[in-house]
């Protein structure tokens, strides 16, 4: 690794890929994150969920989905029968891209330049792990995933081969899911979510 925490050659175990992620210069998000978060599971996951980037508790815990999405994630995991310790769970940035409001730290969604930068390390996470399937959550990830724009609604339900021989599915960021104001529009788009969940396990079983 050289002084930029550019690698020259891939990192080959998650333990590298962590270790290079916290001093990684690909882009500038670096600057005002506390830490870089690498993604954490079992190491032949056969499902990968792949997130946008580490909100404010994941950038101060070193973990990705530790936060309220998190919270939304493992509930929707559990209903969908799906075991979490089964999975390998990561973003598609790794470092929190924000900008303060007040003494809040408020999310601003990653340009294409800093998914494409950071793909370096999805892609090394995807070659190690190995999973028979990847899930999508949000445009973001859906974009480091599949390498364009892919709308969440138009794609779900459908499995997407990709070229690493895994499969792709696409469904809502659990952020998304906390966001929705009315209460039956809640519990009907987080339906939808479980139901992607038991479709993307049913994949990789």
């Amino acid at each position: 690794m050289d002084r930029q925490g550019l690698v020259d050659a891939p990192p080959n175990s998650l333990e590298a890929v962590a270790a290079g992620v916290d001093v990684c210069r690909r882009c500038d998000l670096w600057r005002d994150a506390t830490q870089g978060v690498p993604g954490e599971g079992a190491l032949h996951a056969p499902l990968m969920l792949v997130g946008e980037q580490p909100g404010d508790k994941e950038d101060l815990a070193g973990r990705p989905f530790v936060g309220p999405a998190g919270g939304v994630l493992d509930r929707g995991l559990e209903a969908a029968g799906v075991p979490r310790g089964e999975t390998f769970v990561t973003n598609a940035v790794k470092h929190f891209k924000h900008e303060p409001r007040g003494k809040r730290r408020i999310h601003k969604t990653p340009d294409t330049g800093e998914v494409q930068a950071c793909r370096w390390w999805l892609d090394a996470e995807r070659r190690i792990v190995r999973p028979r399937v990847i899930v999508a959550l949000g445009a973001t990830a859906a974009l480091a995933v599949f390498g364009k724009a892919t709308p969440i609604n138009r794609n779900r339900g459908q499995a997407f081969q990709l070229p690493d021989q895994a499969q792709g599915v696409v469904t809502f960021h659990p952020s998304y899911l906390l966001r929705v104001p009315d209460a039956a529009a809640k519990a009907q788009a987080f339906e939808g979510f479980v139901e992607d969940l038991k479709f993307a396990w049913s994949l990789a079983a």
